[in-house]
């Protein structure tokens, strides 16, 4: 009998892999099946996740694996907090917006003036970005959005994906508390943010935990890309809940960095930690796997270094590995940036705005890629240490 094979799709804010994953005598052996590049889609002065394609690319990855193995059953992670909306037909109601948008500009801010910040926290335990799906969604309303007075079913990014694949609507647990609507206590949805919002709590799909069954893939899919019915397991969703799944570590002291676009330092616990020095601390407590918790902060990670890389692609192309190697030779200890000042969130020009940064605190300004890069992973090793201690 061969051994059981399985498709993992990882998508990130930059890039998406197909991962075939192996049981052979009692070891899991991994291997790349396929890569492909995302980002953000700018239309008419906002920013948007082109979902078709994306689509379009998980069904190139499932033809390939076709070619490989026999799967046994795929799943799917990606980013959190953003979201699709569907009308009564099932149809999405356009693309749906990258979390780094305009358009959640002073939602947060207005949305405390409807509930207090500490009342927020005290029923979701979620740090406070500004892009989350509550301040998301609490802009739509705002601005009197015509998709949102249409909407019947809300589905996040991999619920989107699932829906599109099988035709099942169900959001899975670790995705639903990056949202700020879910309660880690009564384990639900929070009807008091639904109806400060004044949305109704219907939009929200059932939610499911990690190893759940969300369905199987639709024959006409399935035989155009040369594969039988095969089932689609709902893993941990958010991408980081499936990273610290895998972390190797044992026992109660250990602490973990998944470092991407973003970086994200925390811990698993047992149950949620919701209290005043965690608020002002602005910690989070997002679902992990068997029912854990995951007690953390969102630091922004190597979206600075990818952004300087973007400005400097104009004159010049640099991989990462250049500029790695280019880092560690350049002088240290140049300047420091908080990675986490709001100005990072998604300038025109990064390598600017971090020379803005070190005008406004009277630091000796970068100018070259490697002084960059060298302050900036400085910047972010020191940020680490903030948030362990």
């Amino acid at each position: 009998m061969p051994s059981p094979s399985f498709l993992a799709f990882d998508l990130g804010a930059t890039s998406g892999r197909a991962i075939l994953g192996r049981l052979e005598t009692s070891h899991l052996h991994t291997k790349e099946l396929y890569r492909f590049a995302n980002g953000m889609l700018p239309v008419r002065e906002h920013l948007h996740w082109d979902i078709f394609r994306l689509l379009e690319e998980i069904k190139k990855g499932l033809a390939i694996s076709a070619q490989e193995a026999r799967i046994t059953s795929f799943a799917i992670d990606t980013w959190g907090v953003d979201f699709g909306l569907l009308d009564q037909d099932g149809t999405i109601l356009g693309m749906p917006f990258a979390y780094r948008d305009s358009h959640t500009q002073g939602a947060m801010e207005g949305f405390f003036n409807l509930i207090p910040r500490k009342n927020i926290y005290n029923l979701t335990g979620i740090q406070f970005l500004p892009f989350n799906s509550l301040f998301q969604l609490h802009a739509m309303k705002r601005d009197k959005s015509s998709v949102l007075k249409e909407a019947r079913d809300l589905l996040f990014m991999p619920d989107l994906f699932h829906y599109f694949l099988t035709g099942e609507k169900k959001t899975e647990f670790t995705f639903a508390t990056t949202s700020q609507l879910y309660n880690p206590r009564k384990r639900d949805w929070e009807d008091e943010l639904f109806d400060t919002l004044g949305v109704s709590k219907s939009l929200m799909q059932e939610i499911v935990q990690p190893g759940s069954l969300i369905g199987k893939l639709d024959n006409k899919i399935a035989q155009r890309l040369g594969l039988r019915d095969v089932p689609v397991v709902a893993v941990a969703s958010h991408d980081t809940g499936s990273a610290v799944a895998s972390v190797p570590a044992q026992g109660q002291d250990w602490a973990f960095i998944s470092s991407g676009t973003w970086s994200l330092m925390g811990i698993e616990i047992e149950d949620p930690i919701i209290d005043d020095l965690a608020l002002r601390l602005n910690f989070t407590n997002e679902g992990g796997v068997e029912g854990t918790f995951r007690f953390l902060k969102n630091i922004t990670g190597l979206w600075l270094v990818q952004k300087c890389r973007e400005a400097w692609e104009t004159k010049k192309k640099f991989s990462y590995d250049q500029l790695m190697a280019m880092a560690q030779e350049a002088k240290s200890f140049r300047f420091f940036i908080d990675p986490d000042w709001e100005g990072f969130l998604n300038p025109a020009d990064m390598p600017e705005t971090v020379q803005h940064y070190c005008v406004r605190t009277k630091q000796e300004l970068p100018r070259s890629p490697a002084e960059f890069v060298r302050g900036i992973c400085e910047s972010l090793a020191l940020k680490y240490r903030v948030v362990l201690d």
